[in-house]
């Protein structure tokens, strides 16, 4: 107990000094604003990275040749967008080079880049995947694995082989959704 308790001056003083105040009446009701449920982020984020490393590598959209050129476009980008890639006449913001992985190296690596890419803000960039000259066969088993990875991601709008200068047959631009 603090000795202002029991002093009746200080009571006497405060009744005085309250005399004139009026309590404050409040007749609105207040709005009840619900909170929104909260979003699993984290959870979002890692259930997407599952699924990103579970890309198929039984779907292919056919045996791949070489020196042929590779192209795809979601439906309803616009041809010119499609033809600036094709001619290489975007920037290259980043590039990656699979010369020597194996299949299960290089669908790592493309899946962490695209997703590093994207998360940066980057929407052209390069993914060198070789001709397959030095592989088994001098078939390109990365190129087909690359064409296949590109086409089930969705963040990818497009992708074509480049241009001589760039790398030819052996690498593709790939054009990535802007960031939601």
């Amino acid at each position: 107990m603090s000795k202002h308790e029991h002093d009746p001056d200080a009571r006497t003083l405060f009744r005085k000094a309250a005399a004139g105040a009026k309590p404050i009446v409040q007749d609105r009701a207040h709005p009840h604003r619900s909170r929104p449920k909260p979003v699993p982020a984290q959870r979002l984020r890692d259930d997407r990275e599952v699924i990103e490393s579970l890309l198929s590598d039984a779907y292919e959209p056919s045996d791949v040749e070489s020196g042929e050129e590779l192209l795809f476009a979601r439906s309803g980008l616009q041809h010119g967008v499609l033809r600036k890639l094709r001619r290489g006449h975007y920037a290259v913001e980043a590039h990656l080079d699979l010369h020597g992985q194996t299949v299960a190296q290089a669908r790592e690596q493309v899946s962490r880049f695209l997703r590093e890419a994207r998360s940066m803000g980057k929407r052209c960039v390069r993914i060198v995947h070789g001709k397959g000259k030095s592989s088994t066969g001098k078939l390109p088993v990365l190129k087909g694995k690359v064409n296949s990875w590109l086409r089930q991601r969705d963040e990818v709008l497009a992708f074509s082989s480049c241009p001589p200068t760039d790398g030819g047959t052996g690498a593709v631009y790939v054009l990535l959704r802007r960031r939601d």
